[in-house]
């Protein structure tokens, strides 16, 4: 199983430096992934605006963040955790990732979401309401750019015609397309379109089932289930002051890493912001608690 690290923005307060030298430390010490969380803005919450987290949370854009984090690192792959693609053009986006992929070595795994903050949408002028459909288009339309020669496309949200797009990347039309989400739309978005799912915020017995019935749609649409990969977050975001502690019990952390394993993920992630709120308040500390998890996971997923 390899092991993804959810970056903590919150390692900014520290300094530019202290964000690099926490990511060259995450690939020395051995993990197989740095991922960057996403969003542009938040909103601040009204009578008629529900929101998940305060808008003051610091976020550091994520494909700009991968970018300085490739600049310091060598091996580990780059990730988003994930994009919310529909709230951007995915012309750009395609450029972007391609660059991140060619200036990285190829080492780029994209993770996509459809967001669920409409107020963000509104803030970017891109239209909510049919997200879900713009995302099925985007996937489409980023794997045709990174293909290269000369892009034709018409879709019913997006159209190219004639148009190029250079350098291709190492990975080219192969960047890894993993999708977030638990809807049906995003089981069969995975199940046809994806390389992979992303679960977050699902129980473990949701997830056995939402990857059982994503392996189904895959075979029903003529893909091999077996080339769809799997990942689930050791914990959800945490939201209660309960859940903010789990990453202060090792023992945990190692119990419950041997149960994704166990259950046949290939893929899961550790929340660096969730050992902030644990109680590893500085960038060194989170260094420190980062290579204890790494060593407790390993020796738990090799028994």
């Amino acid at each position: 199983m390899k092991i993804a690290v959810d970056f903590p923005s919150v390692a900014y307060r520290e300094g530019p430096a202290k964000v690099l030298e926490l990511a060259s430390a995450i690939e020395e010490i051995g993990y197989d992934e740095i991922a960057a969380f996403d969003h542009v803005v938040m909103g601040y919450p009204s009578e008629s605006r529900k929101t998940l987290y305060p808008a003051e949370m610091p976020v550091l854009e994520s494909l700009i963040l991968l970018s300085n984090i490739a600049s310091v690192t060598n091996r580990v792959s780059l990730s988003t955790e994930v994009l919310v693609l529909p709230q951007r053009q995915p012309v750009l986006v395609a450029k972007q990732v391609s660059t991140l992929d060619t200036l990285s070595g190829g080492r780029v795994r994209l993770g996509v979401g459809v967001g669920w903050q409409d107020s963000e949408y509104d803030a970017l002028e891109e239209d909510f309401s049919n997200r879900g459909r713009r995302m099925d288009e985007a996937i489409d339309l980023l794997r045709r750019y990174w293909e290269g020669g000369r892009i034709n496309f018409e879709g019913v949200y997006y159209q190219s015609q004639d148009m190029g797009m250079e350098p291709i990347s190492p990975q080219g039309p192969n960047i890894p397309i993993w999708v977030g989400g638990d809807s049906p739309a995003a089981l069969k978005r995975t199940a046809t379109r994806g390389n992979g799912w992303m679960a977050s915020g699902v129980t473990d017995e949701q997830a056995i089932g939402y990857a059982a019935e994503i392996r189904q749609l895959a075979e029903e649409s003529g893909r091999d289930a077996s080339e769809i990969g799997l990942q689930l977050m050791l914990q959800p975001p945490p939201r209660s002051s309960e859940d903010k502690l789990f990453y202060s019990d090792l023992n945990a952390v190692a119990e419950r890493a041997a149960v994704v394993n166990a259950m046949g993920f290939d893929w899961t992630s550790v929340n660096a912001t969730a050992i902030f709120q644990s109680g590893s308040r500085s960038v060194g500390a989170i260094i420190d608690r980062l290579a204890e998890i790494y060593s407790l996971i390993q020796n738990e997923t090799e028994r």
